[in-house]
């Protein structure tokens, strides 16, 4: 029996992996070591990363509504006061003075903060006490290690949730010779404020987490042999710790006048003086990580290992042998059932044996047990509104469980199944629900009566609806596969490898279906991926470009409904955004600012000089026409339109004359996080043109309007212009102010040419080479998510070439700047997940492009991806394209009319326009003619 279950397992697991030879994945020959190297599983409310340990494994989880802070007010009563005046400051170009006065009257409203006084004064006094924590010779010797610098915060180091004071201690030795030489000490950043102390002497103290950290060392203060440095950090909020320099090759340390330097990067000695810290308040919510399933095996050593995410069949699976058994661990999570299902097997019986605890970095945190078989966590955000509540079941097939402290523990089971759910009390943006635990636990309940092989059936069938509308062959490559995906990157900075391109679109379309569904939020920076209680900008919704790109690909990929999330996040917009219209610029409509939440703020956030931007709302809009553009759906173009008329009304109100030139132009704004706060930048007046040109086929479309839209349509003709620079560039802003030497990873003012599309090679010639000389001077290099924006240009711009350069860079291994994770997840570095939905639309708009005169085909072909084919591409007007290409010539081409348009179909010099039906497809050979 024992032979025969051995057989059927061998030849399940040989199906399996041909299976995903023949179809997308990305894989491991070992498991993973950092988060960056787990793989994701995810159904639009939950989602989790997968390490595989053979011997320890952990399932880190998500919720999508888990976040800090709740409902409330957002806008600052009364703003509009100020309004002229930072217009006439900037008018006489008193900028800084501009930016004073709005960051104190014009920023959002923060949530509610302590009072730190009597808390600081508290934690001075250590600082005042003899034979404290900065003398040199204080024993330190009971104190833990922690690595230092960490410029990420001390969170990375395991100090999760920790706001308050730390002091740190690390030894260093001099020579005789040093003692004669002059020494400063260079920290660089620390997060937030720091008392530093050399040999128990204080040599210097800051403030902030942007001050250099630069000191001077007093002559006779160092000693010949050991020396002491002790630091105590003081951080309220987000971040906290020495961070020193971003790029990990920098060293912290001591710098002589003769250039020796002393590093100080390594384990320093710490301790938590006070983590009791006092509320401070914050702009907008932060996303958060819910808790982690750690299972303990007593496997040590693995043969035959693998840890793949089957794109194919939305699933991971880890499989290795351990003494002569094969075991296989599948993970999914499931959008019908709405829960995380990991199943345990060995191909002999009595071997699955294993212990199970679950916790979480929640401070504040509850573990029940339920019964012999189920756990509850619950955890409470800390300083805010939200609790979470997630539900563990058991089942087993053979063996025993019992409980051990908070640990189960699975003894010679057959197969082990573990079901998991989570629920928070998130209403809406407005509300929350109090019985939500109730509501979830009787969810449960039903839930575990449920076969768990009928349930990965209805995933399945649900899963592959959505992934199965598209695939992509890039022909050469396919057999690289066998390679494992970190290494494959690696191969890949010089080795062409178009199959991995194929792969990064698939593992974007993965990505997609996992993070954003129906019934769901939006994806926000990481999706809905986060492990860190302090995550990089909140893990929030930028968008001056972050949650814009994340749905780039959305339609041309063939996963039109994954847009709603993002539509519905549009309509609550509209709502809160309307009180901040009225407030800061008593104007109709409504507004987004660069920034959003789960609570849905639309004010000004940070700081003035790059959060005052007002057209994220008109921006958003684009989304819905485009929707329109790939569908012809005339009900939604309806149902959208009072959002999209508000918009409108916003910027006829907020426009405003400038006194010059006499164009209309934005004023306050700002073009994204570059040059600080101004009147009239580019980008503004392209996003704002898009928006008018909307409204105007809108209206017309629906017979409404007529005489709003003749004013609109008029004021259109005025706004500021795009206009052509002193070093042949597009100008960023109203004045020719470019500097060549910039090298910012915004590219704001390029918006024209992409998502844009005033900016064209059949219409504007002139600007096509001014936008490509911008890029040019602005350069190749940037964050993971500039990156894959620059494929998109370059593709719009028909150099196929240039465009594959920027996916090389895309796709190589994350550094200081930006590339990919080895999971393939974009790096900014950190992990953002915007530049994997960037690139798999730069790499579409290589292969096709419909935004101006009808379909394009393979517009940007480079010779890297001369062979392959295509199926389920979508393209504007409701067309669906597959093509097949050899030697960088078109093969044929069948176009599935999805809503009765007329077809004008390019290719090369060639081109055809016809008449077609709902539903019929049409077939063309190389040179465009109709196949009978």
């Amino acid at each position: 029996m024992r032979l025969q279950l051995y057989i059927l397992w061998s030849f399940l697991s040989i199906c399996s992996l041909r299976s995903a030879f023949a179809q997308s994945r990305v894989w491991f020959d070992h498991p993973a070591t950092q988060w960056e190297e787990a793989l994701p599983i995810g159904n639009g409310h939950l989602g989790a990363m997968i390490y595989g340990g053979v011997s320890n494994e952990e399932i880190q989880f998500n919720e999508e509504t888990l976040w800090t802070d709740g409902p409330r007010n957002y806008n600052k009563k009364g703003a509009s006061k100020y309004l002229q005046k930072i217009r006439e400051l900037l008018d006489q170009g008193r900028q800084k003075e501009a930016e004073s006065l709005a960051m104190q009257e014009f920023m959002g409203v923060k949530s509610e903060s302590e009072d730190p006084t009597a808390w600081l004064n508290k934690i001075d006094k250590i600082r005042k006490q003899e034979h404290g924590p900065f003398e040199f010779a204080f024993d330190d010797s009971k104190w833990p290690l922690i690595t230092v610098p960490h410029y990420e915060g001390w969170e990375i180091e395991g100090l999760e949730g920790l706001d308050g004071a730390v002091w740190f201690r690390y030894e260093f030795n001099l020579s005789k010779n040093d003692l004669a030489e002059h020494w400063s000490l260079d920290l660089n950043k620390i997060r937030t404020n720091d008392y530093t102390y050399i040999n128990g002497e204080l040599v210097g103290q800051s403030a902030g987490d942007e001050t250099r950290r630069h000191y001077q060392i007093p002559m006779g203060l160092l000693r010949e042999g050991r020396n002491s440095i002790a630091i105590q950090v003081i951080n309220l909020e987000g971040k906290g710790g020495v961070a020193g320099y971003k790029d990990p090759k920098q060293a912290i340390g001591l710098k002589s006048n003769t250039g020796k330097f002393v590093s100080l990067k390594g384990k320093w000695k710490y301790h938590i003086q006070d983590q009791n810290s006092p509320k401070i308040g914050s702009y907008q919510a932060s996303y958060q990580p819910f808790g982690s399933l750690k299972l303990q095996f007593d496997h040590d050593v693995a043969e035959n290992y693998s840890r793949i995410l089957d794109l194919d069949k939305g699933e991971v699976r880890v499989n290795y042998a351990f003494n002569g058994v094969n075991y296989r661990r599948t993970y999914f999570a499931s959008h019908p059932n709405n829960f995380i299902a990991v199943r345990l097997q060995a191909d002999q019986k009595n071997k699955v044996t294993f212990r199970l605890a679950m916790n979480t970095k929640h401070q504040r945190a509850k573990l029940h047990h339920m019964d012999g078989t189920s756990i509850r966590l619950e955890v409470w955000v800390k300083n805010g509104a939200m609790r979470g509540t997630a539900f563990l079941q058991l089942k087993l097939k053979g063996g025993a469980v019992s409980y051990e402290g908070d640990e189960l523990v699975v003894q010679q089971a057959d197969e082990a199944q573990i079901y998991l759910i989570a629920a928070t009390n998130f209403k809406s943006y407005r509300e929350l629900n109090e019985q939500y635990a109730a509501t979830a636990l009787e969810r449960f309940k039903n839930l575990c009566t449920l076969d768990l092989d009928k349930l990965y059936q209805v995933h399945q069938k649900d899963y592959q609806r959505l992934y199965h509308r598209f695939s992509i062959d890039l022909g050469a490559g396919n057999q690289l596969d066998t390679i494992p995906t970190d290494r494959r990157l690696q191969r890949a900075t010089g080795h062409a490898d178009p199959g991995l391109v194929a792969l990064y679109m698939q593992f974007a379309r993965y990505l997609q279906i996992a993070a954003s569904r129906e019934d769901s939020q939006p994806m926000n920076l990481q999706g809905i991926w986060n492990p860190f209680l302090e995550p990089s900008w909140g893990s929030k919704y930028t968008t001056n470009i972050n949650l814009e790109m994340n749905y780039w690909p959305t339609e041309a990929l063939n996963l039109s409904e994954l847009q709603q999330p993002l539509f519905q996040m549009i309509q609550d917009l509209r709502l809160a955004g309307g009180q901040t219209a009225k407030e800061y610029y008593a104007a109709r409509g409504w507004v987004l600012h660069h920034n959003t939440d789960i609570w849905r703020g639309t004010a000004p956030i940070n700081n003035s000089n790059h959060g005052i931007w007002p057209t994220g709302g008109a921006w958003l809009v684009r989304h819905l026409w485009e929707h329109y553009q790939y569908t012809q759906d005339l009900h939604f173009l309806q149902q959208y339109y009072p959002i999209i008329k508000d918009a409108t009304l916003f910027f006829k109100d907020f426009l405003v004359k400038d006194e010059t030139t006499g164009w209309w132009v934005s004023s306050p704004s700002n073009s994204p996080e570059n040059g600080g706060l101004v009147k009239g930048p580019t980008m503004d007046h392209q996003i704002i043109r898009s928006l008018f040109a909307i409204f105007d086929q809108s209206s017309k479309l629906l017979s409404k309007d007529v005489q709003l839209r003749d004013s609109i349509m008029e004021m259109r003709d005025q706004i500021a212009p795009n206009q052509i620079g002193q070093h042949g560039q597009l100008q960023e802003w109203l004045t020719d102010l470019d500097d060549p030497e910039n090298k910012h990873r915004h590219v704001s003012h390029l918006w024209g040419l992409f998502p844009g599309d005033e900016i064209n090679t059949t219409h504007t010639p002139q600007l096509v080479e001014a936008a490509k000389r911008s890029l040019v001077l602005r350069g190749d290099e940037g964050t993971g998510w500039s990156l894959a924006w620059k494929i998109n240009f370059w593709a719009r711009l028909k150099d196929a070439q240039h465009a594959y350069h920027m996916v090389k860079m895309l796709l190589r291994p994350a550094g200081k700047g930006g590339g990919s994770y080895p999971n393939l997840f974009d790096a900014h570095p950190p992990f953002q997940i915007d530049g994997n939905f960037g690139g798999a639309s730069g790499i579409t708009e290589m292969l096709l492009q419909s935004h101006i005169n009808g379909i394009e085909l393979l517009p940007a072909l480079p010779e890297e991806m001369s062979t392959g084919k295509v199926k389920g591409l979508r393209a504007r007007g409701a067309f669906q394209v597959n093509m097949e290409w050899k030697d960088n010539q078109l093969l044929e081409v069948t176009v599935e009319s999805l809503a009765g348009e007329e077809l004008h179909l390019r290719y090369a010099s060639r081109e055809v326009k016809i008449k077609t039906k709902k539903g019929k497809s049409y077939a063309f050979d190389q040179e465009l003619k109709l196949k009978k």
